[in-house]
């Protein structure tokens, strides 16, 4: 974790983070198609490109080296190595593209590195917590997706358990058990913190 650089201290940030399978990334796609200005935060990765993947659109797709480097040099608001040798962060560069253009940065995150946000920029960052209705739909979201193995799935749903004790470090709380309603709930107080 990093110091916020104090050149872009006025920029506001919008931290959206929850359990995998909650619905955090369809209620920002949702919130970007909204007339809010909010633009997407593309976080830096050290993993492997998939095929479907851009770098520079879906990551900064960095080697281990070159993400090291980048840690030694400072140039991360925030990161994490979420498995072994296997980093995401956010470039201090990738907010000041973005607050240069005067728009508000939106962050599809993961719940640590929302917490480390909220703590670096305090009252120009609005943290929204994403709250599945119960563990059980949760995993049976996660099972739907046909991507997880049965051993992958137990590590999310024990993985979101524990994250979901995080909730009261976020300013909010919205439970995602029906999409549009969660959706407008999010925009309803993304619009209040912008008018401030």
């Amino acid at each position: 974790m990093t110091t916020p650089d104090k050149t872009y201290n006025k920029g506001q940030l919008i931290v959206i983070s929850a359990p995998s399978g909650a619905g955090k990334t369809t209620i920002v796609h949702y919130l970007l198609q909204q007339d809010l200005n909010l633009e997407f935060s593309i976080s830096a990765c050290s993993r492997v490109k998939r095929p479907n993947e851009r770098n520079r659109v879906d990551y900064y797709f960095l080697s281990t080296a070159e993400f090291k480097q980048n840690i030694e040099q400072n140039e991360f608001v925030e990161w994490e190595e979420v498995y072994p040798d296997q980093y995401y962060g956010t470039l201090k560069s990738e907010l000041h593209r973005i607050w240069s253009k005067g728009n508000p940065v939106i962050f599809d995150i993961d719940v640590i590195g929302g917490i480390n946000i909220k703590k670096l920029y305090k009252k120009n960052c609005l943290s929204i917590f994403i709250m599945p209705p119960s563990l059980e739909e949760l995993r049976k979201r996660l099972k739907n997706r046909s991507t997880e193995s049965e051993e992958s799935l137990k590590k999310r749903v024990a993985r979101a358990k524990k994250e979901m004790d995080y909730a009261d470090k976020f300013d909010i709380t919205i439970v995602n058990d029906q999409l549009e309603k969660a959706q407008s709930e999010a925009e309803d107080a993304i619009r209040k913190f912008l008018k401030r």
